[in-house]
């Protein structure tokens, strides 16, 4: 861990990251490309001083409320959430200023804040999302080691559901040869169902591969799936995008599972939805 200064924490988007880097390990991460810039080691998570300061002086000088998106780039509930408790002071001041909030994670430490979770919902609005990859969790802990897994995941859906916090999943990334059956999303559609999310977020199956990213996913494929990175080169050459080739297939299944369930898969309609931050004249003579 190490801080450094930054004179913003808001994007003209609302995004916010208060981490540079990650502790999870997740073998596919595409945030370890090198087009990001990191100047430091990805497991040497680049800390924003003053963050806390400088998110409530942006808050106090914007002219309207909206939603604020976190975890796009890094995970807002890495291991130093623990004891640095940025994410929660952010949060606070989300609630205190009057914007809504969509959190993107894979850890269950996010139920720390569930009270702070309630009390934005209650007066704008609160969206949790989750990335599931695998069904499989002797295949979670090899593909996103350090984090909690699939099960844990599903059970943290259920709680933020019984809290009335509706949330959503990322489905994906769909690494070919490794978590791109038909079974594996048979299983995670079945646990989306069961925890009642709002939305599935799904841009195809598929990951992303490039400098940076690439080597270090070639390293853990040589590892834990010996033979596997030929197969990678052979396919997909230096290619951007590794789409599955039982991408049709597993497109019919999550068609029809929208369709049964009424559950929205649709990637830019649902990011839409996440990022919709209500009307207050509206909620004035809502029933």
């Amino acid at each position: 861990m190490h801080y450094a200064d930054y004179k913003s924490i808001l994007s003209p988007q609302n995004g916010m990251n208060l981490y540079r880097g990650c502790s999870h390990g997740c073998i596919y991460c595409d945030s370890r490309s090198r087009c990001y810039h990191l100047d430091h080691d990805f497991e040497d998570i680049e800390v924003k001083r003053n963050a806390v300061a400088i998110l409530e002086d942006q808050l106090r000088r914007r002219r309207k409320p909206g939603m604020i998106h976190t975890g796009s780039m890094s995970d807002p509930y890495n291991a130093l959430e623990d004891s640095l408790q940025l994410t929660r002071q952010c949060l606070q001041l989300i609630e205190t200023y009057g914007y809504g909030v969509t959190v993107l994670t894979k850890s269950t430490r996010l139920l720390r804040d569930l009270d702070l979770f309630r009390a934005i919902h209650a007066k704008t609005r609160c969206v949790v999302q989750m990335t599931l990859t695998t069904f499989d969790e002797d295949l979670c802990r090899v593909l996103e080691p350090h984090v909690s897994t699939t099960r844990q995941r599903f059970e943290a859906l259920c709680t933020l559901r019984d809290a009335g916090i509706p949330t959503a999943v990322w489905l994906g990334p769909t690494l070919p040869f490794i978590n791109d059956t038909r079974e594996n999303l048979a299983g995670l559609l079945q646990i989306m169902e069961e925890a009642g999310v709002s939305a599935v977020v799904n841009f195809g199956f598929g990951m992303t591969l490039r400098e940076g990213n690439r080597e270090y996913f070639y390293d853990r494929l040589d590892r834990f799936f010996p033979g596997l990175k030929q197969r990678y080169i052979e396919t997909f050459g230096d290619s951007y995008g590794c789409s599955s080739p039982r991408q049709p297939a597993l497109k019919t299944d999550l068609r029809a599972f929208s369709e049964r369930t009424g559950i929205p898969v649709q990637g830019s309609a649902v990011m839409k939805w996440l990022h919709e931050f209500p009307d207050p004249q509206l909620s004035l003579f809502s029933p």
